[in-house]
């Protein structure tokens, strides 16, 4: 078509390998993956981890790259256009819409996150934790107060404003002189810091530390030691298959679109698995290396398996971290600053990531300028964050999170494997996917990704839609006794979200919490209906695009 803007290109496979890993590598690399791993018994994790990321991982990674280049062919960067590309009806490119809308949903709340982690580093340089407790610090930064709905924090607003900021900045400069700088330069610092803080940590015990109770390595143990009677356990094989999707970044149409950026023989099969493997390095290797360890030598065994019961992983990391840095004396300072700053380079390179495919989408289908998109994704971006940084978590910050940054990732994994597998057709799929090939993928993936890899995601979505309050596992093994377990809506399911499941007051509650709840409420309410828009608004400029695709085609044959 006349007037289309000049296709950008990456600048070097390091960067791109590079850039994709860090579009993987993010917050629950370190933050997430040890939560989970102590929630489902340790080493008994690893085993099922492990086989999903064969199963489910590796094969969706593959697919993904392979879907954005063949749709980067027909001059398309983002999943409305590639689906279309791929898919025989009107119905995949409005499918697609999810590979924009998770984008915008998961940055309005994920930047606010990676603010913290700048704000956390900047303070644990300057030793502020020394003297206030992290949970002070953390209620002061976001200006959370119990039992009110709004989170107001000046403070707080200023370094949300620098985090977006610096992220439209860099991609505003484009695809190889922003986003492949950054991830040259930061996957690497994110990697040295991470070692830098395992390797130190490793080394606590109570003999060489009196703060200690008990070494580093009996929770590095923990993790890796391998229990097989997890084999039997439904729930721990659907919490690694939910791990690796989501640490992946499966389902978001960011690898979707970097891809997009290939050439048409260029290779998808070991670029694609060098990014996986990268990702499980820093995950599994570096990530179950550092909060574990760590928080067990000082606090014991039984007492993190509390506090992650009780809480997540991002309780742990920015709620307990900073006070047990303080046992290493001189070097607390550099030891937050490493943390919280490895944390960040994960945040930045998954957040630029979640901006690209809405630019290449204004870029591509409305000639925008690369600068002019960058400024309309802000656009976008700003009326969904602010209400994440002034309103309690449990409203925008949590909605925005399952609905866009959970749930949604995986309806739109299913759309995409049966887009792949069973529409444009896996022979063809396979064909293209080896064309250009470094590495020969086994072809007993073939089989998979016909048949495994779309049936576990459909399991993983119906789990997640119709999950009773007690568990799969415990619903499953009543149902032969005398006194089956009623079946309940649990509280993080698809069904248990949407019916405020997840806000049940006590009995004894007092107004105050009884006003909280009604407010919540409303704020959801809120929350879902700014979510219903911004969908709808990407359904409509996917409408106008293929509207006036369709007219310069018309000129074009005329």
């Amino acid at each position: 078509m006349s007037g289309e803007p000049k296709r950008e290109q990456w600048a070097s496979r390091i960067g791109l390998v590079l850039a994709m890993a860090g579009n993987a590598v993010g917050l629950g690399n370190f933050l997430r993956f040890p939560a989970q791993a102590v929630k489902n018994g340790g080493g008994a994790f690893l085993i099922p981890y492990m086989v999903a990321f064969l199963v489910l991982g590796l094969p969706l990674m593959w697919i993904e790259w392979t879907m954005g280049r063949y749709g980067g062919q027909f001059g398309h960067h983002s999943t409305p256009g590639i689906f279309d590309s791929m898919g025989k009806r009107r119905f995949w490119k409005y499918f697609g819409i999810f590979g924009l809308w998770s984008n915008l949903i998961i940055a309005a709340f994920y930047l606010y996150i990676e603010s913290w982690c700048m704000a956390y580093a900047g303070y644990s340089l300057m030793n502020g934790f020394k003297e206030t407790s992290p949970e002070k610090y953390f209620d002061w930064l976001t200006g959370h107060t119990p039992n009110s709905i709004l989170a107001i924090s000046p403070v707080g607003m200023i370094f949300f404003a620098a985090c977006i900021i610096i992220n439209i900045a860099i991609l505003s400069r484009g695809l190889a002189r922003g986003i492949e700088i950054v991830s040259k330069i930061g996957m690497p610092v994110l990697i040295l810091f991470a070692t830098l803080l395992a390797i130190r940590g490793l080394m606590i015990t109570p003999e060489s530390d009196p703060h200690a109770v008990e070494s580093a390595l009996v929770g590095l143990n923990y993790v890796w030691e391998p229990k097989f009677d997890s084999l039997t356990n439904p729930s721990v094989w659907l919490a690694a298959a939910g791990q690796i999707f989501f640490t992946l970044s499966i389902g978001m149409g960011t690898m979707h679109c970097y891809s997009s950026y290939l050439r048409k023989d260029d290779d998808v099969t070991l670029n694609g698995a060098t990014g996986a493997w990268t990702n499980e390095f820093c995950e599994v290797i570096l990530g179950g290396s550092i909060l574990i360890p760590i928080a067990v030598a000082y606090l014991g065994l039984a007492e993190v398996q509390q506090k992650v019961a009780s809480g997540s992983g991002f309780g742990l990391g920015f709620n307990v971290f900073p006070t047990l840095f303080n046992h290493w004396g001189a070097l607390a300072p550099a030891a937050g600053f490493l943390w919280f700053g490895l944390l960040f380079f994960a945040a930045i390179t998954s957040s630029l990531a979640m901006g690209q495919p809405i630019m290449a989408f204004l870029q591509q289908e409305f000639r925008l300028s690369r600068a002019k998109s960058a400024l309309a994704f802000a656009g976008m971006l700003l009326p969904m964050a602010i209400p994440v940084a002034i309103f309690n978590s449990q409203s925008f910050f949590d909605e925005f999170d399952f609905w866009g940054g959970t749930y949604c990732l995986v309806l739109m994994a299913v759309g995409e494997a049966v887009l792949f597998s069973w529409v444009f057709g896996v022979e063809k799929g396979w064909a293209e996917m080896m064309r250009g090939a470094d590495l020969k993928v086994p072809r007993f993936f073939f089989w998979v990704m016909k048949y495994v890899t779309p049936t576990l995601l459909i399991v993983i979505l119906l789990a997640s839609t119709f999950k009773p309050s007690c568990g799969w596992d415990k619903y499953v093994q009543s149902l032969g006794t005398s006194s089956p377990e009623k079946f309940e809506w649990a509280s993080d399911s698809m069904v248990g979200k949407l019916l405020h499941r997840d806000v049940e007051l006590k009995p004894d509650a007092t107004p105050e919490e009884l006003t909280f709840d009604k407010n919540l409420k409303i704020a959801r309410t809120a929350d879902r209906l700014m979510m219903l828009a911004s969908f709808a608004g990407f359904g409509a400029l996917v409408w106008i695009a293929w509207k006036r695709r369709s007219a310069e085609e018309r000129t074009i044959t005329t």
